[in-house]
């Protein structure tokens, strides 16, 4: 029994040396700028990134807070390169028309702040019209098929079939098909991760 919990704490402060070594390079925190956020010593987080130390429950709430992630991924002893596949039927439909317009979210990330991927069908005459996203916001439109037109910020912008576009949507946004046939995209979200 003793030596199953040594291997189970063992592992746990493995795990908790190579989460915390990702996350902070990840979102680019120096030793010193992750410390001040934590609100724990420099020598600790070092300790910690070294598994050399075994933290306490409050201190481990604390950093995972300062990085803007659960105690449950900095413990993850699982976490490592890891692909999540997500079947059709898991992709969520958040937005239709009668006429068959739709958009489907295929899949979505939190780090190093959310991302998500998007299959969009706009209908002839349909429209989306979308509220200004967080300052640092990027879209990334691919057109399929029709002709999008895209509007930020006021302006139209016409996206023929095989073109891409790219913009910043932390202004008022919208997607609109004024063409004859449907319009096929898909569609990439970047939002900034929070401060």
């Amino acid at each position: 029994m003793v030596r199953n919990a040594v291997t189970d704490l063992n592992q746990l402060t493995q795990a908790l040396a190579r989460n915390l070594r990702h996350l902070r390079a990840e979102r680019g925190f120096t030793l010193d700028a992750l410390a001040a956020r934590a609100g724990v010593s420099r020598g600790m987080l070092i300790q910690i990134e070294q598994a050399r130390t075994n933290p306490s429950v409050g201190t481990v709430v604390k950093i995972g807070d300062a990085l803007g992630v659960s105690i449950t991924s900095l413990l993850d002893h699982e976490q490592g390169p890891q692909v999540r596949l997500v079947p059709p039927e898991q992709a969520i439909r958040l937005w239709s028309t009668e006429s068959g317009s739709h958009s489907t979210l295929l899949a979505g990330t939190e780090a190093p702040g959310p991302l998500e991927l998007w299959h969009w069908r706009l209908m002839p005459g349909d429209a989306s019209l979308s509220d200004p996203h967080p300052a640092g916001t990027t879209e990334l439109v691919h057109v399929a098929t029709g002709t999008l037109t895209l509007q930020v910020d006021g302006s139209d912008h016409t996206v023929p079939a095989g073109t891409s576009a790219c913009f910043s949507s932390h202004v008022p946004h919208g997607y609109r098909n004024d063409g004859t046939e449907p319009v096929e995209m898909t569609m990439a979200v970047s939002v900034p991760e929070p401060r």
